[in-house]
């Protein structure tokens, strides 16, 4: 959660405003402030829809300001409740965004507030909690491709390639036109060393230079997460195989065998 090349994501084939500096900054400031002058419907369903609408633009800000008014009005509800949390979550809150997400938790909600404690998680670099709450949103909600595919990147980030397989297949073929998605499994296959099948892939998908460079960018921190996970599993062996070896006496020799201990006795 989010994107899919970063975790909001989990990483996302990213778009650029057009011009710079001050013009879209300002076309944007213009925006909220329309956005704000605009009477609230005076239907629930409706005031929600436009509320959504303001979220699918990116005015996560105004989007904030509607949703209080929403809630003097007619009084917090979950689809109010997750609106705020990923409008937290979106305007560099995560606090604030964790506590609304927990808040569905109760909720028939509770898949999209586990999803979004994962893509918080995500964002902080610890990936190892990401995977638990995107676990418990995948087993909530088993059909959902973008709960799947942040779940698949979230593993893979964590070094566990094979763990980020089924989830990312599943996602593909649910939504097999996400172009999030299918960077997903680009990144998965780069991490798994079949590079040609990701090169053919991303021509097909037509991705762009820098879409593919952050794949490639990604790819390297998959493999540095697989080498670090390989080395905690090679320490708990050890530290398994110490414990189980004969402890030998304080000059360092070698304990009687059986036999000679029970003469001993």
């Amino acid at each position: 959660m989010t994107a899919v090349l970063s975790f909001a994501l989990l990483s996302a084939c990213g778009s650029t405003l057009p011009g710079y500096g001050v013009g879209p900054q300002a076309e944007r400031q213009a925006e909220i402030q329309q956005a704000t002058r605009d009477p609230a419907p005076d239907t629930p369903s409706v005031y929600l829809d436009l509320i959504g609408r303001m979220q699918a633009q990116g005015l996560y800000y105004a989007s904030l300001a509607h949703i209080d008014a929403f809630e003097k009005q007619y009084g917090a509800q979950p689809d109010t409740i997750l609106m705020r949390a990923d409008a937290l979550r979106m305007t560099d809150q995560p606090a604030a965004a964790a506590e609304a997400y927990t808040k569905l938790l109760q909720t028939p909600l509770a898949a999209r507030g586990y999803r979004g404690l994962g893509l918080i998680a995500g964002a902080a670099g610890d990936f190892g909690s990401a995977v638990q709450q995107l676990q418990d949103a995948a087993r909530l909600a088993p059909t959902d491709p973008a709960t799947l595919s942040d779940l698949g990147y979230a593993e893979l980030r964590e070094g566990d390639i094979n763990g980020a397989r089924v989830p990312l297949m599943k996602a593909a073929q649910l939504d097999h036109s996400n172009p999030k998605i299918i960077s997903n499994v680009v990144l998965y296959l780069l991490a798994d060393g079949d590079t040609g099948r990701a090169a053919t892939l991303m021509d097909q998908q037509k991705f762009s230079p820098g879409v593919r460079a952050a794949i490639r960018r990604d790819a390297d921190k998959v493999a540095a997460a697989g080498r670090a996970q390989q080395r905690r599993v090679q320490l708990q062996q050890d530290s398994r195989d110490s414990s189980n070896a004969p402890i030998a006496s304080a000059q360092g020799v070698e304990p009687a065998p059986r036999l000679l201990q029970r003469f001993s006795q």
